[in-house]
């Protein structure tokens, strides 16, 4: 079964506000960055897949990079739709 870009999101046009978002919990978490390029010299999940489920915020996000960044293929499934930011969901699945 093949997983890969299969979504459900509210509105892909939201995508560049949760780029934005995005980058801005980046700039303000520095420990989840230096995790995000270590991972991305060491790539310590090639051939792994990892799912979660989570809220999907700006936040959660970043460590989803990082995983990416890991060489991780991630699923995400929003825990909750009432704390998903739909901006950032479009921007995750771009």
């Amino acid at each position: 079964m093949n997983l890969q870009n299969q979504y459900d999101i509210k509105d892909p046009s939201l995508a560049e506000a949760g780029k934005r978002r995005i980058e801005w919990a980046s700039r303000e978490m520095p420990v989840m960055r230096l995790i995000r390029e270590r991972f991305a010299a060491e790539k310590p999940f090639k051939n792994i897949c990892i799912s979660a489920c989570l809220h999907i915020t700006s936040e959660t996000a970043t460590l989803a990079l990082a995983l990416k960044a890991g060489d991780a293929n991630v699923v995400l499934c929003a825990s909750n739709p009432l704390s998903t930011q739909d901006d950032t969901a479009a921007a995750l699945v771009e």
